[in-house]
């Protein structure tokens, strides 16, 4: 490891322009850091039972979801600047489904809404109680929603046109509803928010003008929204 350390240390260097080896190096250093402190961080054995409670880990249905969501608040409390957690697969009537409700809607989003409602009301409120939601943002987001009309009988499809994704805390203006869809909830109508302009508003969010942001990409300077982006201005607290 002390080899390697020096091999690459002394790489950077001699080549001070290669920035892909330097921040190589530095994820690689981070990760043997992490080895340390990760179990540490994610043992919820001495949270209280009132905690466990919050987050639906006394619940079977929440358990899973809700121990994950408890150990990102263990990380944001030790300073992790970003955290993803994923709503992941459930067993419906004995088979494995994920959100992709194309059969069987009602008992798959039913089972699914259970899963992460609890947890995620109970993430939102331990993080105000503690002082840490004002400086946390939470973006609750998926690729596209499903459609309000039918698909294989009982299911729905894909639905990229209209669909509700939320923000809490770190600058967001609570209890504010933007944009609407048509009368039966298919496409958005009005003044829309894309895929972009949900980045350049976190982005904003974050500290960082999407505008001015840039990282170099194959020999040239890009930005996260490429050339598109405007940040909705009519959520920030």
């Amino acid at each position: 490891m002390e080899l390697l350390n020096r091999l690459n240390r002394d790489g950077a260097t001699r080549y001070p322009q290669d920035t892909e080896l330097l921040a190589r190096n530095r994820s690689y250093e981070q990760a043997a850091r992490m080895e340390v402190a990760a179990p540490e961080a994610v043992d919820i054995a001495k949270e209280s039972e009132a905690t466990k409670e919050l987050y639906g880990l006394n619940e079977e249905h929440s358990k899973g979801y809700g121990t994950n969501l408890l150990r990102a608040r263990r990380l944001v409390e030790r300073g992790v600047r970003f955290i993803q957690v994923i709503s992941g697969e459930l067993e419906v009537a004995g088979e494995n489904r994920t959100w992709d409700a194309h059969n069987n809607l009602d008992e798959n989003h039913g089972k699914h809404a259970r899963a992460v409602d609890k947890p995620i009301a109970g993430l939102l409120a331990d993080l105000k109680s503690r002082g840490l939601l004002d400086s946390t943002l939470v973006v609750w987001t998926s690729e596209f929603g499903r459609t309000s009309y039918g698909q294989s009988g009982n299911g729905r499809d894909h639905n990229p046109w209209g669909y509700t994704q939320w923000l809490a805390g770190g600058g967001v203006k609570g209890g504010t509803t933007f944009g609407q869809t048509d009368e039966v909830g298919l496409k958005s109508v009005g003044k829309t928010v894309d895929t972009y302009d949900l980045h350049a508003t976190t982005l904003q969010l974050l500290g960082l003008d999407h505008l001015k942001t840039t990282f170099l990409h194959n020999g040239r300077s890009e930005r996260p929204t490429v050339v598109y982006g405007e940040v909705v201005k009519e959520i920030l607290a």
